[in-house]
């Protein structure tokens, strides 16, 4: 790819906003107000507006490998801080995809050097699903398992902090677990239901 070629389709996509929206840019500047925060995959292969056919300004977005949400991780429990209590967005979604590439070296055993411990978070999935996933013969469909149950526990450790607690009680906030399948192009919600999952551990977690 010639770097050069990234500026000469800006000038085009600018050109065609202005030509469908001459206050395109100008009601840009003037800030934002998204309903949806975005945590989903680094993958190249999967961009976060344009599978869900929404525009700049209308989802606000953090991408990582894997998709995680660990506590550990200031990003991330930033994003979710800042998202929540200041932009008041009513909806999180963690979004996984099939093929993930950081689910399927987690699967391995492999030294991966400084990927170790970000990884370890998903191989805890691994160990919390363990008979699950290990009744599962087919590799492949393991694997897919292994990327939902992923979102799963994500979800789950977004519902652990105390804004989106906060936010659940005051104004309903919700959150959705999805898989985008790169195979077909399709968004697919889990449908998780996550007072059934976490009826056994809410009142560990409840902060407030």
């Amino acid at each position: 790819m010639d770097i050069k070629k990234v500026f000469e389709n800006n000038k085009e996509w600018i050109t065609k906003q202005i030509k469908s929206n001459p206050s395109y840019f100008d009601s840009l500047a003037k800030g934002q107000s998204p309903e949806i925060l975005y945590i989903g995959c680094a993958d190249s292969r999967v961009t976060a507006e344009e599978i869900m056919g929404l525009e700049p300004g209308d989802v606000f977005v953090h991408r990582n490998i894997a998709n995680m949400v660990p506590n550990t991780d200031l990003n991330v429990m930033s994003v979710i801080n800042y998202a929540v209590d200041f932009l008041k967005v009513n909806h999180i979604v963690v979004c996984g995809h099939y093929n993930c590439g950081g689910v399927k070296a987690a699967m391995e055993s492999a030294d991966l050097g400084i990927l170790n411990p970000w990884l370890r978070n998903v191989r805890d999935v691994y160990r919390i699903h363990k008979a699950e996933l290990n009744a599962i013969e087919d590799e492949g469909k393991r694997y897919d398992r292994l990327v939902e149950l992923n979102v799963q526990e994500q979800c789950i450790n977004a519902i652990k902090t105390a804004e989106v607690q906060r936010a659940i009680n005051n104004r309903n906030l919700t959150v959705h677990g999805w898989i985008f399948d790169l195979r077909t192009g399709n968004l697919v919600d889990l449908k998780i239901d996550f007072q059934a999952i976490t009826k056994g551990i809410a009142d560990i977690y409840r902060i407030t």
